[in-house]
């Protein structure tokens, strides 16, 4: 398998649905960039989240992206309403976008994600940002609807362990959940990393993408 190397990245935009989203699925991504690209400028956006959950959301951002420049933007739209609120997520992006300015790659949920805020998300960021690359994250969840990633971003044994250490950290309030523990994370991470011939990968999809040279 080829790799690919980007050209060094500056100005990034993760966009979730809910806190915790941005963390379990490119927690390993964001610490590679970080430490790849030293004082790199971000855009955290959150579409909905309560103020204990958005307070987890913002102590992770700063542990995954030790460096970065971080700007916030929140949202407290209804949880798992948001296809209702279509107007209102629209301008969550609109907004994101003025703040980002014109950023080199976009962090979002998969189209084929089964939770229709994640869906909502994927569907309307490449509307948003016409000009960036998207990459579209998943998720593990209940409904099972993995699939078939365009692209992986390779992780060494140390980072996907440090992931799901502040995972566990930095969202005490879901330790709870059946779902929730090493295996899950880990798991996922070790068979992208072997469908890409590595020990960990984070997987991801692109619907539009142009080559330089």
């Amino acid at each position: 398998m080829r790799s690919l190397a980007l050209p060094g990245i500056r100005n990034l935009v993760a966009i979730g649905a809910h806190p915790d989203d941005i963390e379990i699925a490119v927690g390993g991504t964001l610490l590679t960039l970080a430490k790849t690209n030293p004082g790199v400028r971000v855009t955290y956006a959150l579409a909905t989240g309560s103020p204990d959950r958005v307070a987890e959301a913002h102590s992770a951002a700063r542990a995954f992206l030790p460096g970065a420049e971080l700007t916030f933007v929140q949202h407290e739209l209804p949880d798992s309403r948001l296809p209702a609120h279509w107007n209102a997520v629209k301008e969550f992006l609109g907004e994101v976008v003025s703040v980002a300015g014109e950023p080199d790659l976009v962090l979002c949920p998969a189209r084929h994600d089964a939770h229709q805020d994640h869906r909502l998300l994927a569907e309307l960021v490449p509307t948003s940002f016409r000009d960036a690359l998207a990459l579209h994250y998943e998720i593990p969840k209940w409904d099972g609807d993995l699939g078939r990633p365009h692209l992986y971003v390779a992780l060494d044994n140390e980072v996907a362990r440090h992931k799901v250490a502040l995972l566990h950290e930095h969202f005490p309030s879901q330790k709870a959940r059946d779902w929730w523990d090493d295996e899950v994370f880990l798991g996922l991470a070790r068979l992208r990393g072997m469908e890409c011939r590595s020990r960990y990968a984070e997987a991801f999809w692109t619907t539009k993408a142009r080559l330089s040279f």
